[in-house]
């Protein structure tokens, strides 16, 4: 079942009465099981007796890099092969994924997209719905509860948002099935409209190649892109982690992280469906509580903030008491200070924060708990709360796998005070929460850095 409470019409136009097939835009929803989407073009074209055609254009996008572009080609490559399973034709090309809706879907009966909330993803939408001329649908996929759903506003802290999730989320946390395809098509079959050429998927090295990307920053080993890698790590997380991740997870050497964010990044996986499967393997006990609160409650907090926060992404759209008392204790002495470059290399005084660091360049991942302390430190030994925000924002979305994220954006103003309240007023973060030594007594950080030694010798 899709709820109704996901779909929204952004282009209230008639069904194209010769229309030859239902174009499925992909673009967030990157995965062919568990897509609300993807299985609403399906029953629309059933209706229809129509066939179904999915399209995802390939640009650049803002900060993304050949570390980012390889896991998201590897995982529409996994999708290219399950949708041909299933009689519905794929047409990825490199173009500006608005413009590529807009040339398939003048041959489509209707359109249906996905929804992703950062604003270069609202801009796409927004174009497309002002020039197409079908109907054009919109499926929200990529949370639990729907945002507007959630909340109609800016929310301040997880404390308030979180009463109005758990009041919803199970009737969203429910089983989509994918349903039968009544009209099988190959894209031979059909006469598309003019477009750019297709992407050949087998070959994901010469489309990395072709694309204009920075290459400083390239592939990783310790995540696999697609949906089998991202049900891999999902069983292996419920088996073995869930039991203990209550007690574990701000433990960075416990192992029981579930890694799932890059696949949630990329829509490789729903979070639909992994709270569905972590609610059966949990009972509903605490850790399965736990778990959920990070899944749904401060990710969907996440997207509460980009959608109705305008400039989500710069420093002037922090709490107003957050930049006055960082701003008053500007002129602080810091105890330590490091230029950009510095911070990048890992060429600081601490060696755990060198570690995680270490650990976000070599595998594009660090610990939650770790990306705290790593960001608190970087406002503290920086020259001034804004030249830290442009250093945390710039390495967050180079090098993390699931950086340009509302996640990130999120945490990362998480560090000047966003979702926050005052604290003891400290030097340099005035009332802005710290967090110092005390963060390596709570766990075996001296384990945590041969882990990552050892997974950053493993990358080489």
């Amino acid at each position: 079942m899709i709820e109704p409470q996901r779909i929204q019409t952004l282009k209230d136009a008639p069904v194209r009465e010769d229309g030859t097939y239902v174009l499925y835009w992909m673009q967030q929803s990157q995965r062919a099981r568990f897509n609300p989407a993807l299985e609403l073009a399906v029953r629309e074209a059933n209706e229809l007796g129509l066939p179904v055609l999915v399209c995802f254009g390939v640009t650049g996008f803002p900060e993304a890099n050949a570390r980012h572009y390889d896991f998201m080609l590897q995982g529409l490559a996994e999708v290219e092969a399950a949708l041909d399973a299933r009689g519905i034709p794929f047409l990825i090309a490199e173009s500006p994924p608005n413009d590529l809706a807009l040339a398939l879907s003048g041959k489509a009966a209707l359109t249906v997209c996905d929804r992703g909330y950062l604003a270069v993803q609202r801009q796409w939408r927004d174009t497309l719905a002002s020039r197409i001329d079908c109907r054009l649908v919109q499926v929200e996929g990529d949370v639990v509860v729907p945002v507007e759903t959630a909340s109609a506003k800016h929310e301040y802290a997880a404390r308030t948002l979180r009463p109005k999730i758990v009041r919803l989320r199970d009737a969203f946390i429910a089983e989509l099935r994918s349903g039968p395809v009544t009209v099988k098509a190959a894209l031979s079959d059909l006469a598309l409209p003019r477009h750019p050429e297709r992407l050949d998927l087998s070959k994901i090295p010469a489309i990395l190649d072709r694309l204009k990307l920075d290459r400083a920053v390239g592939p990783i080993r310790r995540f696999a892109g697609g949906e089998g890698a991202a049900r891999k790590r999902l069983k292996a997380f419920l088996d073995k982690a869930l039991p203990t991740y209550s007690d574990g997870r701000n433990k960075p050497e416990a192992s029981v992280a579930s890694h799932l964010s890059p696949y949630l990044h990329f829509g490789q996986i729903s979070p639909a469906e992994i709270a569905l499967a972590a609610r059966k393997a949990g009972e509903n006990g605490d850790n399965t509580a736990a778990f959920l609160e990070e899944l749904i409650v401060r990710r969907e907090l996440a997207m509460n903030h980009v959608f109705f926060s305008e400039g989500y992404d710069s420093y002037a759209a922090l709490p107003a008491w957050a930049r006055e008392t960082l701003e008053t204790h500007a002129g602080d002495e810091r105890p330590h200070l490091y230029t950009k470059a510095q911070f990048e290399a890992g060429e600081t005084h601490d060696r755990y924060w060198n570690a995680a660091m270490l650990e976000m360049r070599a595998t594009g991942y660090m610990h939650n708990h770790l990306r705290m302390y790593w960001g608190k430190k970087v406002l503290h030994w920086s020259k001034g709360p804004e030249e830290a925000f442009e250093t945390l924002l710039s390495l967050n979305n180079r090098w993390f796998i699931d950086g340009r994220d509302a996640n990130s954006f999120t945490n990362v103003s998480w560090v000047f005070g966003l979702h926050d309240r005052p604290w003891g007023r400290q030097p340099v973060f005035g009332t802005v929460r710290t967090m110092g030594p005390n963060t390596f007594r709570k766990f075996d950080a001296d384990a945590y850095v041969k882990t990552v030694e050892r997974l950053a010798e493993a990358e080489e």
